[in-house]
């Protein structure tokens, strides 16, 4: 009998995002995975060590590193992480090194062919592969695995696409979500104006500020923000410019995310081009619908009509008369939500992901 495979997953990252949440939910998970996982970790972000030390995983980091893009080069092409990473394969008996992040990408795989150990990439997004920054250096390490996961088939199509050497080493597993844990509530009793939520980071791509002006279109309706990042100060100021100060929250970073969408009537999610949406799937689960731009891998989870409302043109205008339809009819709204809830019940629940990563890890040790 084939031994469990023994993976060493590669995380080098500042922000706690899907791709990391992904992980907890897959390494947490060895018996429905069919493999032992440790993480070797570089951040710069404590707060990444600790969301993987409470989830109970062993975790080999490296210490406080610094995140620029003369520290991406050094940690990359020089010698010293390189050295560390091969080490710790080796001594861990590593039969996978699964890479998470772009900054893994060149010194996992470095490390990985210095210890002679199989490499499985995935792909969480696919900017990377557009950035003339950051392309070289994704393509170099994408040509050396030995087997990619993509997170959906947009993400797929896009990599094979641009990518065509990559095609035939390429399968989808898509994320899930533990359905148990981000079960269905009920919204809040009483007389409330119907509330919108927005969980994600706040960065650019995220484009949260057309939902701000879509609010705007909104009588009386309400908005949650739910996370952090380098636009919160700006997306608040363009709330009070529009005079949304007393209909829109911004509620900071929350490690758990349940009480928020429990409070909200419907989801939003903003982003250009979404590889698939983690935080969409979390509020289908939940029984809420969603309002998303109909790009990426979105259209894979959020059926128009069905469990929520696609918005074809990425319009400030466009994504207002969504918003207005949804306020506008929650009895329709609840059920969408129950059809969501379903959808994720027979499709994304995280057991059918770990079952689709345990035969990517067995095909990947039988190749080998």
């Amino acid at each position: 009998m084939r031994p469990s495979p023994r993976v060493l997953h590669v995380v080098v990252a500042g922000d706690l995002g899907g791709a990391e949440r992904l992980l907890v939910d897959l390494a947490t998970r060895p018996d429905e995975s069919g493999a032992t996982h440790a993480v070797a970790l570089m951040t710069p972000n404590l707060a990444l060590l600790r969301l993987f030390e409470d989830a109970g995983l062993r975790v080999f980091d490296r210490g406080r590193v610094r995140e620029n893009p003369l520290a991406y080069l050094w940690r990359s092409l020089g010698p010293s992480d390189v050295a560390w990473l091969a080490r710790l394969l080796e001594v861990e008996g590593a039969t996978i090194a699964h890479l998470h992040t772009f900054g893994s990408h060149v010194v996992g795989t470095r490390a990985a062919l210095r210890a002679r150990v199989p490499i499985l990439r995935t792909e969480h997004h696919v900017q990377y592969f557009v950035d003339p920054s950051s392309s070289p250096f994704t393509r170099w390490s994408l040509r050396r695995a030995h087997s990619v996961v993509a997170i959906s088939e947009y993400v797929r199509s896009f990599v094979a696409r641009t990518a065509p050497y990559a095609a035939a080493r390429m399968r989808v597993v898509r994320n899930g979500v533990d359905a148990d844990y981000f079960s269905v509530r009920t919204s809040p009793a009483g007389d409330h104006p119907f509330t919108f939520g927005v969980v994600c980071r706040l960065e650019p791509w995220k484009e949260v500020n057309l939902v701000i002006d879509a609010l705007a279109r909104v009588d009386v309706a309400r908005l949650d923000v739910v996370g952090d990042g380098s636009q919160r100060a700006s997306l608040e100021a363009r709330a009070r410019s529009l005079g949304l100060g007393e209909r829109v929250r911004f509620l900071g970073y929350v490690r758990d995310p349940r009480n928020a969408v429990a409070a909200c009537d419907a989801a939003i999610n903003s982003s250009r081009d979404e590889p698939l949406g983690l935080s969409v799937l979390e509020a289908l689960a939940m029984g809420r619908p969603v309002i998303a731009f109909a790009g990426g891998g979105i259209p894979e989870i959020v059926k128009d009509g069905e469990t929520g409302w696609l918005v074809r043109e990425r319009t400030v205008e466009a994504l207002a008369l969504r918003m207005r339809e949804a306020a506008s009819d929650r009895p329709r709204a609840r059920a969408m939500g129950e059809a969501g809830r379903a959808f994720v019940e027979a499709e994304c629940r995280i057991e059918r992901m770990c079952q689709g990563y345990a035969r990517a890890y067995a095909d990947l040790g039988a190749g080998c």
